[in-house]
């Protein structure tokens, strides 16, 4: 499947504790060959990142340890 095909089919699913109608949220999606889409709640009409299933492991990694936190 083409990737743009694929980010529109996407099961796109955000945080639990975000609201329904809350912004400032980003929503993810499993891909194909081990990927991952990321994009904004706000702007699901712009082009999403897609990283690699290692990268965004190792995001998940450093916000659970505290590593982004300000």
């Amino acid at each position: 499947m083409d990737l743009n095909e694929e980010l529109r089919t996407a099961a796109w699913r955000k945080a639990t504790k975000s609201g329904p109608n809350q912004g400032n949220c980003l929503e993810v999606a499993p891909l194909s060959g081990g990927r991952v889409g990321i994009r904004d709640t706000e702007a699901p009409d712009q082009a999403p990142y897609v990283v690699r299933a290692a990268v965004w492991d190792a995001f998940i990694d450093g916000a659970k340890q505290g590593e982004f936190d300000f």
